[in-house]
């Protein structure tokens, strides 16, 4: 039987990224801290949820995050392929890589307000369902037109791939969970590189490039089963403790006062914010009887056919096109939009000039490798991750260290330490890689500028998305919405003519030169944020665009 996770932890939240972890006598802590978000006492809270179970939720999400990417870049290795079945140029053919990428980011406008309106599990299906579709019509095209419309389809269905694993992780694991947790599927992100590496195996295997998207819809149709039976809806409106303080610094209590919540807790629906706009009205003389109430009277847990429902409550008073809206003010949250310029940069600086180049490169002389082993670059960045995979948790672990040191509060900085040593090995690889492709040098040099640039990408992709969904506790689903948005229209913006510069400029000009300077300006900004980013919260919590936040503020989209 899962063991049930204490209640009582009396930690909180007094400005944004500001967290009270300090646990009294007999509370359940992890890493000497109380545990926060609150678990409620309902078995239904996703937080109670068996080890095992949530364990499988991040597995299906983290493996739709790894098909979604190795499809969307897989084909990179058949541009030369697609350039003479079509009779267009390089760059054309790399269209079909840059505008499916678009359309990747562009979902997440769509199905995030979707997944917060109708619920995470029905549009986690229905994605699921595009993304296939979108597979096996690619698989069977037969022109540049169907093609490039089949490719569109399945990248804007799998586009959600990238948004659901953090409002999971957000939703089922505690604070002191999520640096690892989001390293896992942060790495099941990043292998996704890996798929030019697979059709180029296909390649060599005398396949054609449609054996390519046959098999990816294979694995798309079993994962679709998988999240079927596993992934439960984990959209959920906990009841907090009484006296528990808001990112306002203001104390409310937010334990259930009417017969309502507890009867639809009891069939396992979710109140609607309708009812009980952001929960502030409960008076501290109720707080005792509704605590205790709950603890007397607590709702079964739902049952196997309950869970399995495809579909979830709606939430009528969440506005589809207002949550589009707004999610664009989340642009003037300095630790969102240094997450949308970090994941844009090394995805079009980076990732797209390391797939588009070296099948270029060592296909041609001195190399003159065969056209099959063109994505064997691939083989870098698994080495890459697969020398991170070690200090998953050593965010989550650097920034207990530090939380103990100050007295049992933690602050959302804490963590961004690790990323030091990432902030100039990334660049060194881009010099490595840029280097070797302008002097021609042994081609080891591609792989080790590969493998270095992989590694710290790592750890910019887990650590700085961390630090913005510890920093900034709003509405996570509007955050998601236009960092995903942001950074592929980074990535496309960069990626469309990549190929164009490097070739026009020299590789050492815009590999080691150019985008290196980018890429480092852009990582020196964990300095600023590790002197001043808790003056920069401070500051922000007191704005106009946290009052509009706050006005808006969903139950169980914050901490």
């Amino acid at each position: 039987m899962a063991v049930r996770h204490d209640v009582h932890s009396h930690a909180h939240e007094d400005i944004p990224g500001t967290v009270d972890l300090r646990a009294k006598e007999g509370e359940e802590t992890h890493y000497g801290q109380a545990l926060f978000p609150v678990p409620s006492a309902d078995p239904n809270d996703p937080l109670q949820w068996p080890k095992f179970k949530k364990h499988m939720i991040l597995f299906c999400c983290a493996m739709f995050s790894f098909l979604g990417n190795s499809a969307l870049i897989g084909p990179s290795t058949y541009i030369g392929l697609y350039s003479a079945e079509f009779n267009i140029d390089p760059n054309t053919a790399a269209g079909l890589i840059n505008y499916p990428n678009l359309a990747f980011g562009f979902g997440s406008l769509v199905l995030v307000p979707s997944y917060r309106k109708f619920g995470r599990r029905p549009v986690m299906l229905l994605s699921l369902i595009f993304y296939a579709a979108g597979l096996i019509g690619s698989a069977q095209s037969t022109t540049f037109s169907g093609l490039m419309g089949a490719r569109v389809v399945h990248a804007f269905g799998s586009g959600v791939c990238e948004a659901l694993p953090v409002q999971l992780v957000n939703d089922i694991f505690f604070l002191h969970e999520r640096g690892k947790k989001l390293g896992w599927y942060t790495v099941a992100l990043c292998l996704g590189a890996t798929g030019p590496m697979f059709s180029g195996f296909m390649l060599a295997g005398g396949y054609s490039w449609n054996l390519f998207f046959y098999v990816e819809f294979a694995f798309a149709v079993a994962l679709l089963i998988l999240a079927f039976f596993f992934v439960e809806e984990t959209q959920y409106n906990r009841v907090l403790p009484p006296a528990t303080t808001t990112p306002t610094g203001t104390e409310t209590n937010l334990a259930s006062t009417s017969s309502e919540k507890a009867d639809a807790a009891a069939t396992g629906e979710h109140i609607s914010e309708e009812h009980h706009p952001h929960h502030h009205n409960s008076t501290p003389s109720l707080a005792g009887s509704s605590t205790s109430n709950a603890a007397a009277i607590q709702p079964p847990r739902k049952t196997l056919l309950q869970q399995l429902k495809p579909w979830s409550p709606i939430d009528h008073s969440s506005p589809f096109f207002l949550t589009i809206a707004r999610s664009f003010t989340y642009l003037l949250v300095p630790s969102t939009f240094w997450v949308i310029t970090t994941y844009g940069l090394y995805i079009g600086l980076s990732g797209f000039a390391f797939s588009f180049t070296f099948p270029l490169k060592i296909t041609a002389p001195p190399y003159n490798w065969p056209e099959t082993s063109s994505g064997l670059h691939a083989i870098a960045t698994i080495i890459g991750f697969g020398l991170a995979l070690p200090l998953l948790p050593a965010s989550d672990r650097l920034a207990a260290y530090l939380t103990k040191r100050n007295g049992g509060i933690r602050e959302a900085e804490m963590r961004l330490g690790v990323l030091l040593p990432a902030m100039v090995i990334a660049p060194v690889g881009q010099i490595i890689f840029g280097i070797t492709a302008e002097k021609n040098l042994h081609w080891l040099g591609y792989m080790f500028g590969v493998a270095l640039t992989q590694w710290a990408g790592y750890f910019y992709f887990t650590v700085t998305l961390a630090y913005a969904v510890d920093s900034y506790s709003a509405n996570l689903s509007e955050m998601l919405i236009i960092m995903n948005l942001g950074k592929q229209a980074i990535s496309f913006g960069l990626g469309i003519e990549v190929l164009n510069w490097i070739l026009n400029n020299g590789y050492a000009k815009v590999i080691a030169g150019a985008f290196t300077a980018v890429l480092l300006v852009n990582n020196m900004v964990v300095v600023v944020f590790m002197l001043w980013g808790k003056r920069i919260r401070v500051g922000t919590s007191k704005t106009w665009l946290a009052r509009i936040h706050r006005a808006s503020m969903v139950a169980g989209e914050t901490h």
